[in-house]
């Protein structure tokens, strides 16, 4: 398991860990860095509608393990047994977090990520139904908005998080931003 502190610092400074083919754990510091900045927040006009239909429950920290779980089944992973032994001790410190979406009574999809000060780094998401995970991600906003968080990290720009208006930076300006970010006095 990788150490707590160790992997709040590497947050702090910018830095994650992800696991590679061969179970060893490297560290990554994009640059560009992808950041979803949340008073730009974009949501689609079809998921806003999906969203007042209330078709889907969501909640927070309801269903961590089975969250990060999920975001570990697939082909191209980057999570594995040591990630989720080190995330699953992060959640029982408070520090990471996951949003579920909820379908019947059942798991559709969620996120989950860290929180450090008015940070959140997001960290990987999943659905077992369409649109799922878009919700959580909505939910997520909606929740780092009504506590003033400052900053929304993705990470890497994918197609699916430009939807919503995620943009790329420069690794030194995310670092500016990051350094005031952490800071902040914030409760996730």
């Amino acid at each position: 398991m990788i150490d707590p502190e160790l992997l709040l610092q590497g947050y702090r400074l910018g830095v994650f860990p992800m696991a590679m083919e061969d179970d060893s754990i490297q560290w990554f510091s994009p640059d560009p860095r992808a950041i979803l900045p949340l008073e730009d927040f974009h949501v689609p006009h079809a998921l806003r509608r999906l969203v007042s239909k209330k078709v889907f429950a969501t909640t927070i920290n309801n269903a961590f393990s089975k969250v990060i779980e999920a975001c570990a089944k697939r082909e191209d992973t980057w999570i594995n047994l040591e990630i989720i032994e080190s995330y699953m001790r992060l959640h029982q410190l408070g520090c990471a977090h996951s949003v579920e979406a909820w379908k019947q009574g059942k798991l559709a999809g969620g996120l989950y990520g860290v929180a450090v000060g008015g940070v959140f780094f997001g960290e990987s998401m999943f659905h077992h139904v369409t649109d799922a995970s878009k919700i959580a991600l909505v939910a997520l906003v909606e929740h780092l908005r009504a506590r003033k968080f400052a900053l929304l990290d993705t990470q890497w720009l994918t197609p699916h998080l430009q939807q919503f208006g995620g943009i790329e930076i420069s690794r030194d300006y995310y670092l500016r931003l990051l350094r005031k970010a952490v800071e902040l006095p914030r409760e996730f």
